[in-house]
């Protein structure tokens, strides 16, 4: 994911494998400024109220599956509801990179999935965060070489690629492995199938060259595999309780939580506004989430890649709890961490308030709530 169970426990808790790319800060800010006289900016959300801080620094990914996070700043829907208070984003291309700046302040709020949440909350001892909300759902496919691989059984002594060791979807992909009945060795990757731990940025071209057979990975690394001759093999929504599982989470410090709870609630309504925005308008929403993009990475993608990627991920306020503490269960079943103590790493009750206002549905924590 032979060294020591400890060894990977570890690595694993420590940074979930090694950093694939330094944080990339952008210099932007947004926020709505005051047509006062005196031109001070004022510290007033939507609602008319004044907030407790001048400014809210918000990590994400540059990545389809952080689409609440592109659109909702792209297209104003977070600043709207924050008033005066500036959006302050930053991005990331690690999940332990970000559980870093969140632990240092350097960011409040972040985007992120499962396997950092789960870790950063473990290995801080259920000090460091809490899951405010889910942002998407699914976006997680198997793509093969078809002239290799034509059934899943065709898997077996083939060379197979997952982002990372111990991300969210290697810690998938090894599940789904020893429900086959075969055995890898979870850090060295070595078994019946070869596990290759390779960089989302990196693996197209492994894949194009033939280096590897075929990989599970998200969106839009899955759909830039479909573009180079693969085939998707499986989607892993299907594994899944009527097809949903969490890739995206809401994770908000517990100190600026504390501090600040007028600002995440300005945050959580900008969110819930965003995912109803994207919901409503996919096609505009899709074009938005790849303009960001563009400013982001300086390349847009194209419609062959855009596309199929965008329509596999589901956009939800919904953080599906259960599939979380399924996921760590999975994690801790190949020998990757040391059972954790989930108890208390969500706090759901501000983005239920704001659900129930809105007239929608309430989301369910799955008894991993604050009490």
């Amino acid at each position: 994911m032979p060294a020591t169970r400890t060894t990977l426990r570890r690595s694993l808790a420590a940074a979930a494998a090694l950093p694939l790319l330094a944080v990339a800060l952008t210099a932007c800010g947004y926020g709505s400024e005051s047509k006062d006289d005196d031109a001070e900016k004022s510290n007033v959300s939507a609602d008319g109220k004044k907030l407790s801080a001048d400014t809210v620094k918000i990590g994400y990914f540059p990545n389809l599956t952080h689409a609440t996070a592109l659109v909702g700043i792209q297209e104003g829907l977070i600043a709207k509801e924050l008033g005066g208070t500036t959006v302050k984003p930053s991005t990331f291309n690690a999940g332990p990179s970000e559980i870093e700046a969140l632990n240092a302040g350097s960011i409040d709020i972040g985007f992120i999935g499962p396997s950092p949440s789960i870790n950063g909350y473990s290995k801080s001892k259920g000090q460091s965060l809490r899951i405010l909300g889910g942002s998407a759902s699914g976006g997680v496919k198997l793509v093969v070489n078809p002239q290799k691989i034509k059934t899943l059984d065709d898997l077996k002594g083939k060379k197979i690629a997952t982002p990372q060791l111990g991300n969210t979807q290697d810690v998938a992909f090894l599940n789904w492995i020893s429900e086959k009945g075969w055995k890898v060795d979870a850090q060295s990757g070595k078994g019946d199938v070869s596990v290759v731990r390779s960089d989302n940025k990196v693996t197209p071209d492994a894949f194009k060259a033939g280096s590897l057979d075929g990989a599970w990975v998200p969106e839009p690394t899955a759909s830039k595999l479909v573009a180079e001759g693969g085939k998707v093999l499986l989607d892993e929504s299907t594994l899944w309780p009527d097809d949903k599982f969490v890739i995206t989470n809401i994770i908000v410090s517990q100190k600026f939580l504390a501090e600040h709870p007028d600002v995440v609630d300005a945050v959580l309504r900008g969110t819930v506004n965003t995912n109803k925005w994207i919901n409503a308008n996919p096609d505009k929403a899709k074009a938005s989430a790849n303009a960001a993009l563009k400013e982001l990475s300086g390349k847009a993608l194209p419609a062959e890649v855009l596309d199929p990627a965008w329509e596999s991920i589901q956009i939800t306020d919904d953080p599906l709890a259960a599939t979380l503490q399924a996921q760590a269960d999975h994690a801790v079943e190949a020998g990757l961490l040391e059972k954790p103590d989930l108890d208390g790493i969500y706090d759901l009750k501000p983005l239920n308030k704001i659900l129930k206002a809105a007239g929608q549905p309430e989301v369910a924590d799955a008894g991993l709530g604050v009490k």
